[in-house]
C-alpha cells in the first residue's frame, strides 16, 4: 500500500473543533495500522492480567472465565448460544464447562419447552467469582474512559464496534437487549 505524503490540514485544530473520526484517517499508513495493533495487544494483555491473576489461583483460564461471563450476562443462556457467542466447538466448551459445572459455578438445567436444550445460569458462587473478575477488570475501564474522556470513549466504542464482523454485532446486540 502506498504511503500518504500528504500532511491532515491542521484547520479543525486551530479553530478549535474536534476532528471528525476517520476524517484524516481514511488512508493509514502501514505503521499507523501496527500502532493500533500494538495498542490492542498491550491494553487487552494488563486488562487480563489481573483477572488472570485470580484465575490461576482456582487453576482456571482465560476460556472459564468467559463462560462465567457471557453466562453472568445472560443466565438461562442455552448452550447453543454459548456456543455461538464463544465460538468454538462442543468439545472445546465441553472442557471448561464440565469442571464449573462440577465445581458449582455454573448450573445447568433442562430446557422448559425443549428438553434437549440446557440452559446454564451463575450459582452464588459463580456470581461472587464473576464479580470479582469483573471489578478488577472494571477498575482498568474506569481508569482509562476517565483519561480519555466521554469523546474518546463514544471513539473507542466505534472502533471497537468497527472491528467485528455482522455475526458479532448480532450477538452484541441480542446481549445488551433486555431479557424476555
Amino acid at each position: 500500500m502506498p504511503e500518504r505524503t500528504d500532511a491532515p490540514t491542521a484547520e479543525p485544530a486551530a479553530t478549535g473543533a474536534p476532528v471528525a473520526a476517520g476524517r484524516n484517517l481514511l488512508f493509514l499508513r502501514e505503521e499507523e495500522l501496527r500502532l493500533a495493533q500494538d495498542l490492542l495487544f498491550f491494553g487487552y494483555r494488563d486488562f487480563t492480567a489481573g483477572a488472570d491473576q485470580i484465575l490461576a489461583e482456582l487453576g482456571m483460564g482465560r476460556a472459564h472465565h468467559r463462560v462465567l461471563h457471557f453466562v453472568g450476562r445472560r443466565p438461562g443462556i442455552t448452550v447453543g448460544a454459548l456456543l455461538g457467542i464463544l465460538g468454538i466447538t462442543k468439545q472445546s466448551l465441553a472442557r471448561v464447562l464440565t469442571p464449573l459445572v462440577e465445581e458449582e459455578y455454573v448450573h445447568q438445567a433442562t430446557g422448559r419447552s425443549d428438553r434437549r436444550q440446557r440452559l446454564l445460569s451463575l450459582t452464588p458462587k459463580g456470581q461472587a467469582l464473576e464479580r470479582r473478575l469483573f471489578e478488577r477488570q472494571r477498575e482498568w475501564v474506569m481508569r482509562a474512559y476517565r483519561e480519555a474522556g466521554p469523546t474518546a470513549v463514544e471513539g473507542f466504542r466505534r472502533v471497537m464496534h468497527g472491528l467485528m464482523g455482522p455475526e458479532a454485532r448480532a450477538q452484541l446486540e441480542w446481549l445488551e437487549r433486555p431479557k424476555g
